[in-house]
């Protein structure tokens, strides 16, 4: 296994790739997880972070270019909310050959409102009874799902089901799971230590969660868009951590006093 360094990256091969899009190729290290992709500096359409041991899709810094990402042939069963805030622009994921198992473990990636693109093939939830209709109803913008066309009949297919007892049950239990499979994550990383801070913490409620996306939207620097991103992204937040229960949309609070900082 090879960590993810500055170095590395800086090393790995880079080019025009036939979309004539600028692309970073760290495929085949054996990287175990993602750190340190702030060392791109934001040049990048794509990275290729195929053929590694990556078992969740989460940690990535603030990457607004980034339109494609390829991970093909990891190990990924776990997709960290709050990515939609540091990627807002992506529009194809390839996830060929990965253990995503569940189809509320795809629920993280319906926050995106430009991707149109998603390939799951190899994976076990791409076996999944309706689970073709799930993401044409899920995915409003998707346009090919395992390299297939999501055509007008197939939406329409999707609406009809999704209409009937049938798909709302289908949509509750998917719903369900999803926040259980949530609530266990953090539990898991908590008990074992990682997402909390030396300074301790709470877990993020879903208000705080909704309080940290509106404060990246008016982030006045990356290096304060990363830092709440990775507080969005763990869950946990910083026992120093503080934020302003009435923010308005233009960083005052409604009553027209000082907005609180966002530290930890």
């Amino acid at each position: 296994m090879v960590k993810l360094t500055p170095e590395l990256i800086n090393q790995s091969m880079q080019y025009i790739n036939p979309c004539r899009e600028r692309e970073l190729d760290l495929r085949g290290y054996k990287i175990p997880q993602i750190e340190n992709l702030g060392a791109t500096l934001d040049q990048f359409d794509t990275i290729d972070l195929s053929d590694n041991d990556l078992r969740k899709l989460d940690n990535l810094p603030h990457l607004p270019r980034l339109k494609c990402l390829l991970l093909n042939n990891n190990r990924i069963l776990r997709i960290s909310e709050g990515l939609e805030a540091v990627v807002p622009n992506l529009s194809s994921i390839i996830l060929t050959g990965n253990n995503l198992q569940e189809l509320s473990d795809l629920e993280p990636l319906t926050a995106f409102s430009k991707l149109d693109t998603i390939c799951l093939l190899i994976n076990p939830v791409s076996t999944k009874t309706h689970y073709r209709e799930y993401m044409a109803y899920k995915f409003p913008h998707l346009r090919l799902l395992d390299f297939r066309k999501i055509k007008q009949k197939d939406r329409q297919a999707a609406q009809e089901f999704f209409r009937t007892k049938q798909g709302k049950d289908m949509l509750r239990e998917v719903t369900k799971k999803s926040k259980l499979s949530a609530a266990a994550a953090l539990a898991a990383e908590a008990s074992s230590g990682k997402g909390r801070g030396s300074d301790g913490g709470r877990f993020a409620n879903p208000e705080d969660m909704q309080r940290i996306r509106e404060a990246i939207k008016r982030a006045s620097s990356l290096a304060e868009v990363e830092r709440l991103s990775q507080i969005l992204q763990s869950g946990q937040l910083p026992e120093k951590f503080q934020h302003e229960k009435d923010l308005g949309q233009n960083g005052s609070s409604h009553n027209g006093s000082e907005p609180v900082a966002m530290e930890y």
